[in-house]
């Protein structure tokens, strides 16, 4: 539940409770958009830096309707609402690190993806910001230490040092997972591989904006990831709640790519080489494998740069099919064994996001085919 700093006088303690009432001043324009930032008093976290670059924007802005509702109400949010618990460190308590800790919507839990682009939109005000640069490698601390701990899950509970109430998962508490894993600090335990790229997609940008060390989580592509080391199995009455075959997933043939049992959507695949998950991966081992190599850690970047080139082959190899009337485009899912999922999926990691990911330009040629199935379809 997204929480304001301060409770007290008549401020409700939760964002939705604000939210279910639309507040002056409205927009100017035919839309009447209302302002649905709290006041900044009950603001969860408040940068000077972001504050001055929305209003430099805001004044650029000439469709009232457009700049309140794009802007004004959605720029700030995650800084308004959803930062709900910092630590500087450096006391003398047992806790060494700083941690940031971002909630997901109206859940009391911090999805490791969603965190990532909660903050990442605001990095490039961090260098202006002392407060803000510490908030956002609080965060890349805090997934660091929730990966380290069962790097499986997509989504985690608050730690219990920050005093703050755990959302409760009743799905979590049925059901066979392998590797078990803490319902104390594990809110949902779906083995999704854009969560791991979301958490090497901030460390490394953060790396690349600061020049500071930070701490980075290993793929080592000895290890044969595509080995079904990972189960998931759940009573419900949707099949995207758990997973096929016992819990490992449909088949698969080696392909070089990684896989998953669950999508960015938190619904399960139905072939496990998800191909926008491990486009994302690919980029963000690329750009892991630098920061290492500018680290000293010439290791752990070899490997990362190995299996980040295994990812693209297979991609290349085994991602792409012949669509009847567009031609050569990506597959959403396969199997290495022939079978294709041609789809795509109003989220990202998407086929359509693959310029944003970084995988390929938007001239790709098997991305321009793709491109207007994806949207027709």
């Amino acid at each position: 539940m997204a929480l304001f700093r301060n409770t007290g006088g008549s401020c409700p303690t939760h964002y939705t409770e604000w939210a279910g009432t639309p507040h002056a001043p409205f927009s100017t324009g035919p839309l009447r958009i209302p302002t649905m930032r709290p006041p900044p008093e009950y603001h969860s976290f408040t940068s000077a830096a972001v504050e001055k670059e929305l209003s430099r924007i805001s004044a650029q802005i000439t469709d009232p309707d457009i700049r309140q509702l794009l802007f004004i109400n959605i720029m700030p949010n995650t800084l308004d609402t959803a930062i709900a618990w910092h630590y500087a460190g450096g006391t003398k308590d047992k806790l060494d690190y700083p941690y940031t800790f971002v909630i997901t919507g109206d859940i009391n839990a911090q999805w490791t993806r969603d965190s990532t682009n909660q903050l990442l939109p605001l990095l490039p005000y961090a260098a202006a910001d002392a407060s803000l640069n510490t908030l956002i490698a609080r965060l890349v601390n805090m997934q660091a230490e929730q990966i380290a701990a069962y790097p499986f899950a997509n989504a985690y509970k608050p730690p219990a040092q920050s005093g703050l109430v755990p959302g409760e998962n009743g799905w979590a508490k049925g059901g066979t997972v392998h590797a078990p894993f803490d319902l104390r600090t594990v809110f949902e335990a779906k083995f999704e591989i854009d969560s791991l790229a979301a958490f090497f997609r901030l460390s490394t940008a953060f790396w690349r904006e600061q020049q500071q060390d930070a701490d980075s989580s290993d793929f080592d592509s000895e290890q044969r990831l595509n080995d079904a080391t990972v189960r998931f199995v759940r009573t419900a009455n949707t099949p995207t709640e758990s997973s096929f075959g016992g819990g490992r997933g449909n088949p698969i043939r080696r392909t070089g790519m990684v896989r998953t049992l669950f999508r960015p959507s938190d619904d399960s695949v139905i072939f496990p080489f998800l191909v926008p998950a491990n486009a994302m991966l690919d980029v963000e081992l690329h750009a892991l494998a630098g920061m290492l190599d500018k680290t000293g850690d010439t290791t752990i970047a070899s490997r990362s740069r190995r299996l980040a080139e295994d990812i693209t082959r297979g991609i290349y190899e085994f991602g792409t099919a012949e669509h009847p009337k567009y031609g050569h485009v990506f597959a959403y899912e396969v199997d290495g064994y022939g079978s294709r999922l041609l789809m795509d999926d109003a989220n990202v990691p998407s086929l359509l996001a693959l310029p944003y990911l970084g995988f390929v330009n938007a001239t790709d040629p098997i991305y321009q085919k793709h491109s207007p199935y994806a949207l027709i379809a």
